[in-house]
């Protein structure tokens, strides 16, 4: 446990006001040397997408406060000891700046979501005349009673962008979550409604063809934000001078937070006892984000990382809960797109491995993300799956963290018991982890996951059933009971063991932890049973003998064959070091018997 200390620097977490975080004294990770950044690379119309929960609304703030005209008499109290206070560039506060932020629009139908888009826009409009009364001051009146009987929000836009041409300053657009409603209508799987308003002739797209007018004389820069590029090919013809930095190896760490900058973050609220420690569960839980393979560092969740030092000021220990709710992942976005039986598929085996070989793909249209390729770089935007490495001509994803593992697992236990009607009792699920990990057997657990959960599978499902499966499915019951920390073919130097059930730091009473041997013969298979069992044993003596395991005696080892969906044998290791076989026939109703 770490003790807080007194004077800490209070945290910012939840909140994306720039100007309210520096004026009220909480910790800002300085990312303004992007700002300079960002001019250099010449790209004066910026579409760039992060994971939900990134840090693009705080950044648009701190954008919107550097070049925002208004705050030119602030910018010492805003940047003084910040990056760009000390290297400032010429197009500091330069701007009258308009922001329009496209989240929680009404979806429910065609005539519904335009008038909602028109309102969002002509809010934001408002709210930016009214910002600047010297400089709009004598059209103001008139000019918002003309606006409020235009239905056309191009040029409403273009009205806008007119009135400000009048002023002689330029503007600089900021658009936030510019993908939100298309997301909510692909998770309700409205494809009609959403061709009818960002194809052709539909409102969106008239909306992002006024932006690109307005940029031959007024829009001097702009700034697009959202979670993926789903919309971004369907929009080119009419919207095509957006440069997409999302992947650019310059600002691979724009947002998120380095582990430089993680361990500030500790210096600066007093977190001084075993440092490395820390360090090292939540580089396992947060970490691991890289959007080019070529950046200089992997970056943690900027939002878990708050949201979990928030916890432990506020309580001095680990929270409850790894991952705050607000960012969990669209579960309904997700069930859509495996709609697809070759993405269930591929799902599946992305969640058993852990990885895949895909090339990401920078900007796709609706129809086509039920393509494969499509389909996992979809993930990659959605922050579930990031670059490894490169290796050779392939790229290869992986699951970022721990933390995004649980989210799978979770999906998973959701779509299981949806699709088979399984009612699993909490409180008996969770005693029998309670038998292995404070009383040191597993056989409990292994029984009521095989009679509750694999026996219902359908014969369908078993087609291609194997060990990968059942880890999955091992895996999802375990992470809701908080004992273990399941991880999968952890290396040693006798070989990878299947799997491994770490002790949860959150529960550090926890008697006993794992070494698991899985294996599954199919009823066809089960003559094999004598020899899987050797080489089963054989496997976990090697790793038992490991210089990691060696010594300890908390660590129990088992191994346990899954012989169809109905009949399993555990093989526990004692204290004396005898092995002890149970052979355990299960069926629907029926009694567990030796």
């Amino acid at each position: 446990m770490w003790r807080r200390q007194r004077g800490q620097m209070k945290l910012s977490y939840g909140i994306s006001d720039f100007m309210k975080m520096r004026t009220t004294g909480l910790l800002y990770v300085d990312k303004t040397a992007y700002i300079e950044k960002l001019e250099q690379l010449n790209a004066d119309y910026v579409f760039f997408i992060r994971p939900r929960r990134f840090g693009k609304s705080l950044f648009l703030s701190v954008l919107e406060h550097y070049y925002d005209v208004k705050h030119k008499d602030e910018f010492s109290r805003l940047f003084s000891d910040l990056y760009i206070g000390e290297h400032p560039t010429e197009l500091r506060n330069k701007y009258i700046v308009l922001k329009l932020n496209f989240s929680a629009l009404n979806t429910g139908s065609k005539t519904e979501l335009e008038a909602s888009f028109s309102r969002r826009v002509i809010q934001g409009i408002r709210d930016c005349t009214f910002k600047y009364p010297e400089y709009f001051d004598g059209i103001l009146i008139k000019w918002d009673e003309h606006i409020t009987s235009m239905m056309d929000v191009g040029a409403i836009l273009l009205t806008f962008l007119s009135s400000v041409k009048q002023t002689g300053f330029k503007v600089y657009l900021f658009i936030d979550e510019y993908d939100h409603f298309a997301n909510d209508i692909i998770a309700m799987g409205s494809g009609d409604l959403y061709k009818d308003v960002i194809h052709a002739s539909g409102i969106v797209r008239d909306f992002y063809e006024a932006v690109k007018i307005g940029a031959e004389s007024v829009i001097d820069r702009l700034f697009i934000t959202g979670i993926s590029p789903i919309m971004l090919d369907d929009m080119t013809s009419g919207f095509n001078i957006s440069t997409n930095l999302t992947m650019h190896v310059a600002v691979n760490e724009m947002l998120g937070f380095t582990e430089q900058e993680v361990r500030n973050i500790m210096d600066h609220i007093g977190m001084d006892q075993d440092r490395e420690g820390l360090m090292e569960e939540l580089r396992n839980n947060y970490n691991g984000y890289l959007f080019n393979k070529d950046g200089q560092a992997r970056v943690y969740n900027p939002d878990m990382i708050l949201y979990f030092f928030h916890q432990w000021q506020t309580t001095g220990q680990f929270p409850e809960q790894l991952i705050d709710d607000n960012v969990k992942t669209d579960y309904g976005r997700l069930k859509r797109l495996i709609a697809n039986e070759h993405n269930r598929l591929l799902l599946d085996e992305i969640i058993q491995s852990e990885k895949i070989a895909a090339d990401i793909v920078s900007k796709f249209s609706f129809d086509q993300m039920y393509d494969e390729n499509y389909f996992v770089s979809l993930l990659f935007y959605m922050g579930l799956l990031t670059i490894d490495r490169q290796e050779k001509t392939r790229l290869l994803l992986k699951v970022p963290n721990y933390v995004i593992k649980t989210l799978f697992w979770e999906f998973i236990t959701q779509r299981l018991e949806r699709n088979y009607e399984l009612h699993l009792n909490t409180g008996e699920l969770r005693k029998s982890i309670e038998i292995m990990a404070y009383e040191g057997r597993i056989r409990p657990y292994i029984e009521y996951i095989s009679k509750h959960v694999i026996i219902p599978l359908s014969n369908r499902d078993l087609a291609g059933f194997d060990e990968k499966h059942i880890k999955v499915i091992l895996f999802a019951y375990l992470s809701e009971s908080r004992a273990y920390r399941p991880v999968s073919e952890l290396e040693n130097e006798n070989g990878f063991i299947d799997i491994y059930l770490e002790r949860d730091r959150r529960i550090p009473d926890i008697r006993f932890e794992w070494i698991l041997e899985l294996k599954y013969l199919k009823k066809s298979d089960a003559k094999m049973l004598e020899e899987t069992k050797r080489k089963g044993i054989q496997q976990l003596e090697r790793y038992s003998a490991s210089r990691n395991f060696g010594e300890r005696t908390d660590v129990k080892q088992a191994l346990i064959i899954f012989i169809g969906k109905d009949e399993l044998v555990v093989v526990e290791k004692t204290q004396e070091n005898v092995c002890v076989t149970t052979t355990v026939v299960l069926s629907i109703g029926c009694t567990l018997s030796n």
